[in-house]
């Protein structure tokens, strides 16, 4: 087992899903084998218009070939694993490439910065998720309640261990960080707006009275990734938890049936009659996800 590194960009020609599974050609395959078990950094390209940097961080659980496309390959990722950063994280930092390991001998970037999978060391994998799970400014919950104080060992989700020397160090990722992280990148992304309501509501003690639902639900396996995401209001989130409202693809307000009040419902949606997206498309609700909110949530 090791650490791994995967390419992605959002207009990638490949079938990846990064919260569920990477596909990539078989010259890959071997480096991509001896991550199963392991832990990968998923990385944007610097050429990519605003890249996020290294931007999440997942654990491959099997390697096994794309039934639906010759000489291509499927990592699925373990479910829950995925975590995207509360920070993105520069190919460069203050003294050069956060991974060292692109370095050649003579400290220059070599070639195999360029492997859309390479390996990754120990250090460097630290080094990375140190900044990218770094809270600088972290958004406020809406209430002290929501915000237990930080434990890594409350209620650990996804354990990951890494080898330093001759010590093995255990790190967990809780459910408390992954809720801090998750809410607070989805709140960023929509400004700390409601997407249905429009309204951005701050209370006295300088909280944003929004939160971070998930579309595709936790209990039905939805990921805490941006995409699965959505800023809402308390009564915009009960009802959408709750099937009475529900997004298109093109993200078009969509009013169940079965709502008692439709003239009540109707006046809190803002004017557009579409939920607000975030500016980067990347961070928008992705249309798997919607799908499963309509069939298995939506009251048609």
């Amino acid at each position: 087992m090791g650490f791994g590194v995967f390419i992605h960009r959002l207009d990638s020609i490949y079938d990846d899903s990064p919260a569920e599974q990477y596909q990539f050609p078989s010259q890959y395959l071997h480096r991509v084998e001896a991550c199963i078990g392991d832990w990968i950094v998923y990385y944007e390209p610097s050429k990519v218009a605003e890249t996020r940097g290294y931007f999440a961080i997942a654990r491959v659980q099997q390697v096994l070939p794309d039934p639906g496309t010759s000489g291509m390959y499927l990592a699925l990722m373990e479910p829950g694993s995925y975590l995207d950063f509360a920070n993105s994280v520069p190919f460069n930092g203050p003294t050069g490439p956060v991974e060292r390991g692109v370095l050649n001998e003579q400290g220059r970037i070599s070639g195999r910065a360029q492997s859309a999978v390479r390996p990754i060391s120990p250090d460097d994998f630290n080094r990375i998720c140190e900044l990218g799970f770094a809270e600088n400014a972290p958004l406020l919950p809406r209430r002290d309640g929501d915000l237990p104080s930080l434990d890594l060992n409350d209620q650990p989700q996804v354990p990951f261990a890494v080898e330093q020397q001759r010590d093995r160090v255990s790190v967990t990722i809780s459910k408390v960080l992954r809720d801090r992280v998750f809410r607070r990148i989805v709140l960023r992304a929509y400004k700390e707006r409601c997407a249905i309501t429009g309204l951005k509501l701050i209370n006295g003690m300088g909280r944003a009275e929004v939160a971070a639902a998930h579309i595709r639900s936790v209990e039905a396996n939805g990921p805490d990734i941006i995409s699965n995401g959505v800023a809402l209001s308390g009564t915009a989130h009960w009802m959408f938890d709750r099937g009475l409202i529900s997004f298109a693809d093109d993200l078009e307000i969509l009013i169940s049936r079965q709502t008692n009040d439709l003239e009540g419902v109707q006046s809190i949606i803002n004017k557009t009659e579409r939920a607000l997206a975030p500016r980067r498309a990347s961070d928008r609700p992705h249309p798997h996800f919607l799908k499963w909110h309509r069939e298995h949530c939506f009251k048609q």
